[in-house]
């Protein structure tokens, strides 16, 4: 009776982690936002910088809406609104607050790109900038990526001194064990062949029968005396 109610409590057990997987797929297939991998970039005051936003759907996308904002500790605003009918359209600007924002983002080859530019950036550009995503085909569910751009009087030079020193040492440490090892190998080589050549010659010398040259040492088999 026992096994027959384990059989039975078997599919149950597995019902649950099944249930909770399909639920999760969903999830894990719905839209993507992403604004690369730096979470801070610098920019000069008074040039230009791109924010980029990529975003992908398994579900495919329509209408989908986008917009880019921008924050700080007390303040927030929507910088540029746009929508995305499908696939085959490129992103079209809604509303935008400034003329110094522009949309740079396209969706051929299935890039999905809503990036922007900002042109004559102003210290007061420095602050954290949004890019929201919402798809219909996923119940308008928000998705976002953030990015913290910092506006600098100019970018400091890094100096790589000290590390192409530690890279210089570390590569002589290493060149220097190489050569070690091939001198090793070169040296156990040339001792080898050396007790090499020293066998043959001592087989050689031992199995040397010096009898028809009459030299000292020979073997020389006695004759006996001729009779008269």
């Amino acid at each position: 009776m026992s096994g027959a109610g384990d059989r039975g409590k078997a599919p149950a057990r597995w019902l649950g982690p099944g249930l909770l997987g399909l639920l999760l797929l969903p999830v894990a297939l719905s839209l993507e936002v992403s604004v690369g991998k730096a979470t801070t970039i610098y920019a000069v005051n008074g040039t230009e910088i791109l924010l980029p936003c990529t975003f992908s759907s398994c579900f495919g996308f329509e209408n989908l809406r986008f917009w880019w904002s921008y924050n700080t500790s007390d303040t927030y605003k929507k910088l540029i609104e746009g929508i995305v009918k499908n696939e085959k359209s490129d992103p079209k600007v809604k509303l935008r607050d400034n003329d110094r924002v522009s949309l740079e983002g396209t969706t051929k080859e299935k890039m999905n790109n809503i990036s922007i530019l900002l042109r004559s950036l102003e210290f007061s550009d420095t602050g954290k900038y949004t890019c929201h995503v919402k798809n219909p085909k996923e119940k308008d569910l928000e998705h976002q990526a953030t990015i913290f751009l910092q506006v600098v009087d100019k970018l400091e030079e890094v100096d790589n001194t000290v590390t192409l020193i530690i890279l210089a040492v570390v590569g002589g440490v290493i060149g220097l064990l190489v050569f070690i090892l091939l001198l090793k190998k070169f040296i156990a080589f040339i001792i080898k062949k050396t007790q090499e050549k020293k066998k043959e010659c001592l087989v050689s010398s031992s199995g040397n029968d010096n009898t028809e040259n009459g030299l000292p040492g020979s073997k020389a088999e006695e004759k006996p005396p001729t009779k008269v």
